[in-house]
């Protein structure tokens, strides 16, 4: 795998807007949302159907035609520095191929920020685009809103990518498998990236990457089968190193702590569990597309370089 594109950093004024391809978006953590943004001096723009519902699909924030125009106007607007998702749920899978990918191409680098559903676009921006993204808070997600940690994490990546080239697992992380790998960070949410398999925009495989995971809601044997799938498939030959993060709602971590070393721990490659990015509190952002090395036994991520320019 080699490192993708970076994007410009974001600088005070600068102009970013907020889209909902997935699920439909809570108008008071839209606004909440909205007023951290101009804290940083930045000018959030809401696109069009953001606070749209799709009649009797309401897990979907607007028609498939709605949220994909959304997408590609506010990528494609030169005025526009960085698009930041608004929430995950469900419904990425459903517009992706609705996407000028050329137009969106021809428009130029610019930031992405999201997680969870949005896996399945970092993903086509790395394969279409060839671009570094960022997987980090919603906009109007209750963690971003309600949690500092979170929300100076994003900022410094944003504004300061040189003051977290060393990204540090929480302090509940911990050594699944010791050692140190080197490679290009890819991932994000489990179920998606399982989902995702045999698309034309999905990797072909992790093979010399630093594999990022984590999910929410899914038990135990769930994340068992997933991981099989992966390992089935071949899509985990060749990965380089694997960090774990949050598994909110997913049970007590002592049950799933066992699949994780049963599953992963064959693999050889070092492996850091809980490092705290994802759906848990406190999350961190993670840029995906870089290359870097993961250190397993100090619980750190350090990016060759920051990763915007």
């Amino acid at each position: 795998m080699t490192a993708l594109v970076r994007p410009y950093r974001l600088a005070p004024g600068a102009r970013v807007a907020v889209v909902a391809p997935s699920g439909p978006v809570a108008e008071e953590r839209l606004e909440a949302g909205l007023d951290i943004l101009r804290g940083w001096d930045l000018d959030p723009v809401v696109a069009p159907h953001v606070r749209d519902r799709h009649g009797e699909l309401g897990y979907l924030a607007g028609t498939e035609t709605d949220r994909a125009a959304d997408l590609q106007n506010a990528w494609c607007d030169p005025s526009v520095a960085a698009v930041l998702c608004a929430r995950g749920g469900y419904g990425v899978q459903r517009i992706i191929e609705l996407l000028d990918w050329e137009a969106m191409r021809a428009a130029g680098p610019k930031v992405f920020v999201g997680f969870s559903d949005p896996t399945v676009l970092h993903q086509a921006f790395a394969a279409r685009l060839g671009l570094v993204t960022l997987y980090g808070p919603a906009a109007a997600g209750a963690d971003f809103i309600k949690n500092a940690r979170t929300q100076e994490h994003l900022r410094a990546t944003l504004f300061d990518p040189e003051s977290v080239r060393t990204i540090h697992a929480a302090p509940t992380g911990g050594v699944l498998v010791p050692g140190r790998a080197r490679g290009v960070t890819l991932g994000g949410c489990l179920s998606l990236l399982t989902s995702d398999l045999g698309t034309p925009h999905a990797p072909a495989g992790a093979r010399g990457g630093l594999l990022m995971i984590e999910d929410i809601g899914e038990l135990a044997y769930r994340v068992d089968r997933m991981l099989t799938q992966l390992l089935r498939s071949g899509w985990l030959d060749g990965v380089a190193g694997i960090a774990l993060g949050s598994w909110a709602g997913c049970g007590p971590y002592e049950r799933l702590r066992p699949v994780f070393v049963d599953r992963l721990g064959g693999l050889g490659v070092p492996v850091v569990e809980e490092f705290g990015f994802g759906h848990g509190e406190g999350a961190l952002t993670i840029p995906l597309g870089v290359a870097a090395e993961l250190d397993a036994d100090t619980g750190t991520l350090t990016l060759d370089e920051p990763a915007l320019r």
